[in-house]
């Protein structure tokens, strides 16, 4: 039997990446998957190879008939709906603050922050109704700590992490759980962009190096992070946000830190006379 047996999960922003790959995991734990995403070609993609576990709609996240369309189609083929992966995004608008545009604001809220409200307004009536369910969306660890990421990017995710909180607080009673995965450096064309395989492992060596754990992240590591937070395995969790980051969020790398941290070297940790 699969952790996900008879139900049916959403996933926005699953042609790639992250997305992709926790459509795959779902599938394979006896979950139907509605595949979601702007690129039709891969999206198509990956719907086709989940057979008949899979299916596929076009859905711009910043348009909330595309949102709400996606649930309504989610239950028409299959009943019900248990799983809402808000899991689309981008970079945004990147630059100094005077340099970024109304527009360029305006398209990266309405993809990282809008999207995220979208999905959750649409499912919650009818996980409501059913008395249960879990609403997951891909915030960041640059919601938790600023100077990693582009302004808009960091204040989204910020935001995400927070509306996260808000509405766990309102749909707890009703069976509903609602939580939000903060991934570090995962290793995919959103982090790295379109670029050959050895730039790719060079890309993996140069961030793996500030990591705690000795690596980037790989798509697997979310998507087992959502595959836990949409199974029974956590049924007691609502509210929270999963940091999935190889401990980067936590500190610097022991074998970074200074000299003064452990004493060795040139400088000398101070010590009280007589100690």
């Amino acid at each position: 039997m699969g952790r996900l047996d008879d139900r049916v999960a959403i996933i926005t922003g699953a042609g790639s990446g992250m997305g992709a790959e926790t459509a795959r995991l779902f599938a394979e734990e006896g979950a139907q998957v509605l595949v979601t995403d702007m690129n039709e070609s891969k999206g198509r993609a990956v719907a086709d190879e989940l057979g008949t576990k899979g299916a596929f709609l076009r859905v711009d996240v910043s348009r909330e008939e595309d949102v709400s369309n996606a649930v309504s189609e989610a239950v028409d083929l299959w009943g019900h709906l248990d799983i809402m992966f808000n899991n689309a995004g981008f970079g945004g608008a990147r630059g100094p603050i005077e340099t970024i545009s109304e527009s360029d604001f305006d398209i990266t809220v309405d993809v990282l922050l809008k999207g995220v409200f979208f999905g959750m307004k649409h499912c919650a009536p009818v996980m409501k109704s059913q008395k249960f369910g879990s609403i997951i969306s891909t915030a960041s660890v640059a919601g938790l700590q600023a100077g990693e990421s582009p302004h808009l990017y960091t204040a989204a995710k910020a935001a995400v992490i927070h509306l996260t909180k808000s509405v766990a607080l309102e749909l707890g009673q009703d069976g509903v759980r609602v939580n939000s995965i903060c991934p570090g450096v995962v290793a995919t064309p959103l982090a790295h962009g379109p670029i050959s395989e050895d730039r790719r492992e060079k890309f993996k060596s140069r961030f793996g190096r500030h990591q705690p754990i000795g690596r980037v992240g790989v798509p697997d590591d979310i998507a087992q992070a959502a595959l836990f937070l949409a199974s029974d395995d956590s049924t007691f969790i609502t509210g929270a946000e999963l940091v999935v980051d190889g401990g980067a969020n936590a500190g610097r790398p022991w074998s970074r830190q200074s000299e003064l941290m452990t004493g060795e070297g040139p400088i000398k940790l101070y010590r009280p006379e007589g100690r």
